[in-house]
């Protein structure tokens, strides 16, 4: 019986390890087909909304330069103390319809929202942490469903922006050792013997976006951080393969310098060639990820047209980000312009 129970868990264990490869070592016909409505998009619209959108770039009255997302790490707020902008979202305003129907009139073809950015704050009624909309005045209203639903009301990908830092999981903490805003922030430290802790609670979280909400794609960010490795990231990319074999995942899930499955993913720019892996670059309309009340650096509607011309005619695709404010509502000058470059797009 032993020796049965012996080779069994031998099989079992290679199995698992063969399986486990498929993912990572896929031929060239798997990823063409996976990737086929990714390839097809061109155009996409990134939503960076979250507790940050109420402070629009200010802490205690002091405008902050950096990105409003990063205001926390700008202003040097305490997790405990920015945890409390639970009390005050409530985002009332938000109109999933609208902003999904304006992405298709626009000409985009999927939309990515932050459902946890580095703060920590969810999104969505996670079982995993109460540091999310249950626990705000917003409690009964559920901006992912709404937007999967739209989506495919109006036909268009439903995808999931998750980083993988956390200013607030109390397996992290400022780094101390930090001589900025980066250093005790973007390189938010790990504590000892914590990490496998976080990557379960991580797993839980990215299970719950792909069942509850049937997300076409998970857009991760934070992999700069020195404690998260290739190893890791590997490793969560099989685990979500393995929820949802036919899911897109950016490289960030483990270092993007080196790991380009699925796609590559360059920020405020793009390459002046082509790539011999698919890519999107992501941009922002004005100057700033999130909403930012004194950012009115707009790129007008040609900059953008030909900014995604020059991307789509090198083989890469355009996410171009809206900061919805506190409220919910979406700022005019971003439904301007790209109601325009719909138009542009129509008229071509």
């Amino acid at each position: 019986m032993k020796q049965i129970y012996i080779i069994l868990s031998f099989f079992l264990f290679n199995s698992t390890l063969f399986a486990q490869s498929d993912y990572l070592t896929e031929s060239q016909s798997e990823i063409d087909n996976r990737m086929q409505w990714f390839n097809e998009a061109k155009y996409g619209m990134f939503i960076h909304f979250g507790l940050y959108s109420q402070l629009a770039g200010e802490w205690e009255g002091k405008t902050y330069e950096q990105y409003a997302v990063w205001i926390q790490a700008n202003a040097d707020i305490p997790a405990q103390v920015y945890a409390m902008l639970t009390s005050t979202f409530n985002p009332q305003e938000f109109d999933a319809d609208f902003i999904v129907k304006t992405a298709k009139e626009s000409g985009m073809k999927y939309i990515v929202i932050t459902t946890k950015h580095h703060d920590g704050f969810c999104l969505w009624d996670s079982k995993y942490t109460t540091f999310d909309v249950a626990s705000t005045p917003f409690a009964g209203r559920d901006i992912l469903a709404e937007l999967s639903t739209a989506c495919k009301k109006y036909n268009l990908k439903f995808c999931t922006y998750y980083s993988l830092i956390d200013w607030h999981h109390p397996s992290q903490e400022r780094n101390i050792d930090g001589d900025d805003r980066w250093g005790h922030w973007g390189n938010i430290r790990m504590k000892s013997g914590k990490k496998s802790e976080y990557i379960t609670y991580m797993k839980n979280q990215i299970r719950e976006l792909v069942e509850n909400y049937d997300t076409e794609m998970l857009w991760f960010d934070g992999d700069w951080v020195y404690w998260w490795d290739m190893a890791s990231g590997e490793d969560l990319y099989q685990y979500i393969r393995e929820l949802k074999p036919g899911i897109i995942i950016n490289n960030r899930v483990a270092k993007r310098s080196v790991f380009k499955k699925d796609f590559g993913t360059p920020e405020q720019e793009h390459p002046g060639e082509s790539l011999n892996y698919p890519w999107e670059a992501c941009y922002t309309m004005n100057d700033s990820w999130g909403f930012k009340k004194v950012d009115d650096n707009w790129k007008d509607a040609k900059t953008v047209y030909e900014k995604l011309e020059d991307i789509n005619t090198k083989g890469g695709n355009l996410l171009l980000n809206i900061g919805p404010k506190g409220d919910g509502t979406v700022p005019k000058e971003s439904i301007e312009i790209l109601l325009e470059v719909g138009e542009m797009l129509k008229n071509k």
